[in-house]
């Protein structure tokens, strides 16, 4: 006889099988709206900004597909990228790899976001964002959902428009810094990436607070 395997440690929330707009219509009718998702792209590469995009959905006009971006081929990004354009209110922000050095990723991560909202040509009534934290400096209610981008369509909207945004910026790099691969990778820190490293040194597009460049990053 087959015994049921069990745990102790059941999630602590079942995730759908995409993105809805439950949690922006849940806002309207609190009052809180419009509903802004926000998101950030590159909190992990050795090289480059990290982008954050603020995405106001038109509930009328809510593109098919949108998930987060991770789930999306690259052909798919760039189509939703457009429609999301078109239909959308979006606002775009980053934060550099000397901004990133001089304070840390996540403070760099979250002001890209807080300027991203900023920039939105209407002023949101509730900003959700992806992740754990809530940018600082807003100037309405901000709300952190865990896994948001693969729960929030407005989350999704601005999880696609960041990674586009930024792989289009890395794409322009490659140009700029030759060598190093970056139309590739986006700075991630494949191989590739770090022999380029090993071979040309850093560029001024490098993280130099990440390792392998922190001087304690052999310890």
């Amino acid at each position: 006889m087959k015994r049921r395997a069990t745990t102790d440690s059941p999630l602590l929330f079942d995730l759908p099988a995409g993105p809805d707009f439950s949690m922006e219509l849940s806002a309207r009718r609190a009052g809180q709206w419009p509903v802004a998702g926000a998101d950030e792209a590159g909190r992990g590469p050795l090289a480059g900004p990290v982008v954050a995009a603020a995405v106001v959905l038109d509930p009328d006009r809510i593109p098919d597909g949108l998930h987060d971006s991770k789930q999306l081929s690259a052909v798919k990004r760039e189509a939703l990228f457009v429609q999301i354009l078109a239909t959308s209110v979006v606002s775009v922000a980053s934060s550099s790899a000397r901004r990133i050095d001089k304070t840390d990723i996540r403070k760099a991560s979250l002001d890209a976001m807080r300027r991203a909202v900023c920039g939105l040509t209407v002023r949101p009534g509730l900003v959700l964002t992806d992740g754990l934290d809530v940018p600082p400096g807003l100037a309405c209610a901000g709300r952190a959902v865990v896994k948001g981008d693969a729960r929030v369509l407005s989350i999704a909207a601005a999880s696609i428009v960041a990674k586009v945004v930024r792989d289009r910026m890395m794409a322009c790099a490659d140009n700029s810094y030759p060598g190093y691969g970056f139309g590739t990778h986006a700075g991630y820190g494949t191989e590739r990436h770090r022999d380029a490293i090993g071979t040309l040194g850093p560029c001024n597009l490098h993280r130099m607070s990440f390792r392998p460049f922190r001087p304690d990053a052999s310890e």
